[in-house]
């Protein structure tokens, strides 16, 4: 779908969907319980329903309720051995694969998955080495990931043990360990071999287990502890609002639109809760640099913020890692801008841009099957000369299956075209 936007300032009232992030960490949780858990505000998004498709087939069950209220079933005590096994399918979701691919092993001992997009390309050899090293058979071939821990059906593929990990390649592997870790017989350590990055995702994950009765310890720097022989306990839970596509609205905000937005908890473990003080950062005069090591799914809207800072440099550092997501991010980004008529070169592991007082736009970009990028095509279309066409608009569906018509809500001025 091609998507034209015509340039006019957005105004009102929005509230974000709700955390995908949330999402998957609760859904997870509460299938790895025993008993009967319920997760209202539970947006609808691609992600979220490669999560849910992935935990029925290991075996919870999952019922809506209405729109947006999900009741799961869960495994019982988290183990159920139970062949024959389902491929999962993890769609285009990273989270879906990293998260379950421990919990697969728990549950099943062994797994096979698929994914579709740069998913199996994405990097997995954190836990490749990892599970090699502790005799997990791991083979990636023709998009298809098996794993098999090669203990039968009668024993669990994970021990208890020490577990090491890179801190700085993405805290999903954490996570998904995290997770697996405490229904082992013993204790565990997960020891990380270099500086974490993106905490704020995993201080999203351990407050998802402490919700669920599950204790893990983080020292705040290479070590979490994680006691064995706990149980996770079925809970009642609402998804919070999400800070991430929230920053695509402060971007709005920032290139002069009057959008109030609601329902963000300001409380929140969500890592992306940076944008605010990113946002006033930007608004000062002189040469900012902003660091993203532990917010990478900021740099969309943050740039196109810094490209229409008039006459000011901003220097958005630390993001390799951006490389490695739906699209390479720093090209991506780079392209889609620099075709509006942004002023920004990329770095091997930063932007620098030099904002303008309006970009020319009158040109089609891609979305390059990224939802984040075609979400800062739309908001920096706001301050375009002419329209703006983005072409594969239909990618906001990964996390954002409404942003066109909230978009419209605002007063955005768009046409949609099919093919």
């Amino acid at each position: 779908m091609k998507v034209t936007v015509t340039p006019t300032l957005l105004k009102g009232s929005i509230t974000p969907p709700p955390s995908k992030s949330q999402a998957h960490r609760l859904l997870i949780a509460a299938a790895l319980s025993g008993g009967v858990s319920t997760i209202s505000n539970l947006a609808d998004s691609q992600d979220i329903r490669a999560t849910r498709r992935c935990l029925c087939a290991l075996g919870a069950g999952m019922e809506d309720l209405e729109p947006g209220v999900v009741r799961l079933h869960g495994l019982g005590g988290g183990i159920v051995i139970a062949p024959p096994y389902a491929t999962l399918d993890c769609g285009e979701s990273g989270s879906t694969l990293r998260f379950l691919i421990p919990v697969a092993l728990l549950v099943q001992g062994q797994a096979a998955f698929t994914g579709r997009g740069r998913l199996m390309e994405r990097p997995l050899k954190p836990y490749e080495d990892l599970f090699r090293e502790k005799g997990i058979a791991w083979k990636l071939e023709g998009g298809v990931l098996t794993v098999d821990g090669g203990r039968g059906y009668d024993a669990l593929a994970l021990e208890a043990g020490d577990f090491r990990l890179p801190g700085n390649v993405s805290s999903q592997f954490i996570t998904g360990l995290l997770y697996a870790l405490p229904l082992l017989e013993g204790d565990s350590r997960i020891l990380l071999t270099t500086p974490l990055e993106s905490r704020g995702y995993v201080d999203m994950t351990l407050d998802a287990l402490e919700q669920f009765g599950v204790r893990a310890e983080y020292d705040g720097e290479r070590t979490f502890r994680v006691p064995g022989n706990q149980s996770y306990q079925p809970r009642e839970l609402t998804i919070e609002a999400d800070w991430s596509n929230a920053a695509f609205w402060y971007g709005a905000r920032f290139l002069g639109c009057p959008v109030e937005i609601g329902g963000l908890n300001a409380f929140s473990t969500q890592g992306d809760m940076r944008i605010v003080p990113y946002f006033m950062k930007l608004q000062g005069a002189g040469p900012v640099e902003l660091d993203v090591s532990q917010c990478p799914d900021l740099v969309p809207p943050l740039a196109a913020m810094a490209a229409l800072r008039v006459g000011e440099t901003t220097v958005i550092g630390n993001a390799a890692r951006l490389r490695i997501k739906e699209s390479d991010r720093l090209a991506t980004v780079t392209d889609v801008l620099g075709a509006l008529g942004a002023e920004i070169s990329e770095q091997p592991d930063r932007l620098v841009i030099r904002g303008r007082d309006r970009l020319p736009g009158g040109v089609t970009v891609s979305g390059h099957n990224d939802h984040r990028i075609a979400m800062m095509a739309a908001v920096a279309a706001v301050r375009c000369q002419a329209p703006v066409t983005v072409a594969g608009a239909e990618c906001v569906a990964k996390s954002y299956p409404d942003f066109w018509e909230d978009y419209e809500t605002l007063g955005g001025h768009i046409v949609r075209e099919e093919g």
